[in-house]
């Protein structure tokens, strides 16, 4: 099979609209609402900022250094799901609600997977500081353990982006869920209580990531599960990665119809205000940390 085979195809259809009068106005208020979020979640981040400014006077050198880290890993993570409210992209059928040539697959996903790295970069760096806090091995191994992770999950992701073989997000978004089972273990293995002065915010977290647990195995992946089954059985053919990564470049599908948005509303909508909003608390949780040493 020639691997370029779908080029001429992947060109002639770069950008196709549908039909006239097809626009959702349920989509277009949700499209909305993103971007609303967008700019509420970089006015919180510009306050996390100020404050942890404000904090240079009383905190340590190490603390300020790593709240800094946070910062900035929060910034790519926040500026990241501002490109992505405004932009949104359904993957692999390269669907777009935005006609733009910023508003592509390669553009969307190649963004994501730098603002996901910092997000999970934040992680690795709240539990490392807490396991230092409470000489806890356990929570050292696993912070060191949750950038690895993402970063297979990150190449899963493209691996399904590319061939459109949903399996690769099927086992993307198991090792996200199992990221965040490991942070909880780890926080449990801590003792909160350890870390009193923190306790509610820290319990908050843990409440927080034990749902995402529970949303990642009990509807994302069996979503994906699905969706792949249902692929199998109807013989899709799937692209080779080099047709892929052409189809990315070149094809974009504008659409704002209910019927290609709906299953990817709750998922990028929790994504978009509680994931980003988590990005910014553990910048503030850093600077709790550090009034703890």
């Amino acid at each position: 099979m020639n691997p370029f085979g779908g080029y001429r195809a992947a060109r002639s259809n770069s950008r196709i609209r549908q039909p006239d009068g097809a626009t959702s106005r349920t989509v277009a208020w949700w499209h909305a609402l993103l971007r609303a979020n967008a700019v509420l979640s970089l006015a919180l981040w510009t306050l996390a900022a100020l404050a942890v400014t404000r904090g240079r006077a009383v905190l340590d050198h190490e603390t300020d250094v790593a709240c800094h880290m946070q910062l900035l890993m929060s910034a790519g993570y926040v500026l990241a799901c501002a490109f992505r409210s405004w932009l949104p992209v359904y993957d692999i059928p390269r669907i777009v609600i935005v006609d733009s040539r910023w508003s592509n697959v390669i553009v969307g996903r190649s963004v994501a997977t730098v603002g996901e790295l910092c997000f999970a970069a934040q992680w690795a760096l709240i539990l490392h500081g807490m396991a230092l806090l409470s000489d806890s091995i356990f929570g050292q191994v696993a912070s060191l353990a949750t950038v690895p992770l993402i970063v297979l999950a990150e190449v899963c992701s493209w691996h399904a982006v590319l061939t459109t073989a949903q399996r690769g997000h099927v086992i993307e978004n198991s090792l996200w869920g199992a990221s965040a089972a490991l942070m909880v273990a780890s926080m449990l293995v801590i003792g909160l209580h350890r870390l009193a002065e923190l306790y509610p915010p820290l319990m908050a977290c843990c409440v927080g990531a034990a749902a995402y647990v529970v949303y990642m195995f009990w509807f994302d992946v069996p979503m994906y599960w699905s969706r792949w089954l249902a692929d199998q059985a109807s013989g899709r053919q799937y692209l080779s990665l080099a047709q892929g990564l052409v189809d990315v470049c070149r094809r974009r599908v504008v659409s704002s119809r209910w019927d290609d948005w709906k299953g990817e509303m709750l998922w990028m909508s929790l994504y978009f205000t509680f994931g980003v909003w988590s990005s910014i608390f553990i910048v503030c949780a850093c600077l709790g940390l550090g009034t703890t040493r």
